[in-house]
């Protein structure tokens, strides 16, 4: 084990370093895949939350700020401080844009990752918490609406809403379904993404918070009982 900061809590990978969210000590530790070697703490914003790459920066949403860090992911460099909505919590990249899910605002801020232009504020729901991308569409639950608005990437249209479980905060892509955590009927759902038709529910541990995708098995955190449940 390495240690890092208070509070670990997003992890994020640049092909090189582990980044990780130190939520309380307002920092991110890298560290080097294949050792785990210290290899810097660079400072951020308020709460950082979750976090993403572009292929050349890493992104760190700030809960507490209002903002993002965007960090030069070779040196750790800061790159830029762009501002968001309230309350951001989600982020995920489509390619050229960052999408930043805002908890409190109920909106999505879309930012061009080149330069960090704000591009376009999408209203979402009440609390958008979770991101993800399909390859044409992003995807954003909502966790006290209990459903998945999905978003054309390109130019920001809706194009479907699909209800849910209880409480959706986590969701993964498996390069042909999305699998939407539903934290409070302790469930996934399945959704495929070429038609948003449902394929499945199933059951998973008590109170899941996070999903991973490995290439074949979606793994699934139990805040609860303290598992993981893989599928």
């Amino acid at each position: 084990e390495t240690a890092v900061g208070l509070y670990p809590d997003a992890i994020a990978f640049d092909g090189v370093n582990m980044w990780v969210t130190n939520r309380n000590s307002n920092s991110v530790s890298v560290l080097r895949a294949s050792d785990c070697t210290h290899v810097m703490t660079p400072t951020v914003g308020s709460l950082p939350f979750r976090i993403a790459f572009d292929g050349a920066n890493m992104w760190v949403v700030n809960n507490g700020s209002a903002n993002v860090s965007v960090l030069r992911a070779s040196d750790g460099a800061h790159v830029m401080t762009p501002t968001v909505g309230t309350g951001p919590c989600g982020i995920a990249f489509d390619g050229v844009n960052m999408w930043v899910a805002n908890c409190a605002d109920g909106n999505v801020s879309v930012l061009r990752a080149s330069d960090g232009t704000h591009v376009m504020t999408l209203t979402v729901g009440s609390t958008p918490i979770a991101i993800a991308f399909d390859g044409a569409n992003m995807w954003v639950t909502d966790m006290d609406s209990d459903y998945v608005s999905v978003f054309r990437a390109s130019d920001g249209t809706l194009v479907k809403t699909i209800n849910v479980g209880d409480k959706p905060s986590a969701i993964a892509f498996d390069g042909a379904n999305m699998w939407v955590v539903n934290e409070l009927d302790d469930t996934v759902s399945i959704i495929r993404a070429a038609d948003f038709a449902l394929v499945d529910t199933i059951p998973v541990g008590d109170r899941p918070l996070g999903i991973a995708f490995d290439g074949a098995y979606m793994w699934i955190t139990n805040g609860d009982d303290n598992t993981v449940s893989k599928r």
